[in-house]
């Protein structure tokens, strides 16, 4: 990657850690700094620090947790909105850190940011349709088509769905919104909950794991019917490590579309998969964000 490539800061601002990033892509990157997620004035202001000692860059790109403000006409925009996480709700981030360095800056959600990874240098290399699902302490998805983000009112939060339930399970589940939605179901806490050990304890044989993949198959239900993903793409602290859970999704998946949706592709192993990027997709994914605000605003020049 040549010098002409543009030089993009990216964040990606997760709910226990922060990665910054100074790259060009994934085998251009100049910089990387971990930091806590703390308060977030001592959290954005070890931000601010990091990148005021890298100088100057190009764009910059953030992929946050949420929920968070997308709209830019919207007087929150840049913000995240009604997290639960404790003092975050209101935060601004977008705004703060784009005027700060006045440079084009691209803001989304940390799954979307992982899909776009994923699908420029990962799992789904070279598909401009596809969907990253993040199984971890929450359940998130990022749908990008033509290789951007699908954006309308806000972002999606198919973790929130309610999703067909196994028969004979009525276990009511711990999200504090929704009770069994899909993430007070599938969740790494709902798992230790309903099991009582923590999940790393959990053997693959444990009974378990049977409603957790029947709840993760209707989440790929949901996203095929949706007509979006050429590839499904599953990470997360749930899903790694726990490689038995993916031939159980797809058969959950397959069995709850009944032959529905007639395309063999669907049912083959290479239709939902793992991530390839690891612990940087998200970081990954905020430089793509950077890179095409940074492409929007020269597009908006050349309008002009």
């Amino acid at each position: 990657m040549d010098s002409e490539t543009p030089l993009v800061a990216g964040i990606e601002l997760g709910g226990t850690k922060i990665v910054c990033l100074l790259a060009r892509g994934p085998d251009d990157i100049v910089d990387r700094v971990q930091l806590p997620t703390l308060h977030p004035d001592e959290t954005l202001a070890a931000v601010e620090r990091v990148l005021d000692g890298w100088g100057g860059f190009d764009a910059l790109g953030i992929a946050s947790f949420g929920p968070i403000s997308i709209d830019r006409t919207a007087a929150d925009y840049g913000h995240i909105t009604s997290t639960p996480k404790p003092h975050w709700a209101g935060t601004d981030v977008a705004r703060r850190l784009g005027t700060r360095y006045a440079v084009p800056t691209g803001f989304h959600t940390d799954v979307v940011g992982a899909a776009l990874a994923e699908a420029r240098w990962g799992a789904a290399k070279g598909l401009g349709e596809i969907a990253y699902a993040t199984v971890g302490t929450g359940i998130g998805v990022g749908l990008i088509a033509g290789g951007r983000p699908v954006d309308g009112l806000t972002h999606s939060e198919f973790g929130h769905i309610r999703p067909a339930r196994l028969p004979g399970d009525d276990w009511v589940g711990v999200c504090p919104f929704h009770g069994s939605c899909l993430e007070g179901l599938a969740a790494g806490p709902a798992i230790g909950a309903r099991a009582g050990v923590k999940g790393e304890e959990i053997g693959a044989d444990d009974p378990v794991w049977e409603p957790v993949a029947h709840a993760l198959g209707q989440l790929c239900h949901t996203l095929v019917l949706t007509g979006v993903p050429r590839r499904i793409v599953m990470g997360g602290g749930v899903m790694v490590g726990n490689d038995h859970l993916f031939p159980r999704v797809r058969a959950a998946m397959v069995k709850s579309l009944a032959g529905y949706i007639a395309l063999p592709e669907i049912a083959e192993d290479g239709f939902v998969v793992a991530p390839a990027l690891g612990g940087n997709a998200g970081p990954l994914g905020a430089i793509i964000l950077g890179q095409q605000a940074l492409a929007e605003q020269r597009m908006s020049f050349t309008a002009l």
